[in-house]
């Protein structure tokens, strides 16, 4: 499916249609995650995931954060 890319406020956005959304079972005011992938020239957009019960948020924020940064290095290692 096409989509337009516009601006609104300091903001670029993308409207996501609402078969999507439904079919992620995603609501207005949801979070998501946002990843690129540049090595196929995308931009994956999936439900983000909620934290597990027991683990503190800023605990996983930071191995999130070090994901985000080693990826490439982690992938690598994982083949």
């Amino acid at each position: 499916m096409i989509r337009k890319i516009f601006k609104t406020g300091n903001s670029v956005v993308v409207a996501l249609p609402r078969e999507a959304l439904e079919a992620l079972s995603l609501r207005e005011g949801e979070n998501v995650s946002v990843e690129l992938d540049p090595e196929r020239g995308q931009i994956v957009i999936s439900p983000a995931l909620t934290p597990a019960e027991g683990v503190d948020e800023e605990f996983a924020r930071q191995v999130a954060d070090f994901i985000d940064q080693y990826r490439p290095a982690l992938e690598a290692l994982a083949r």
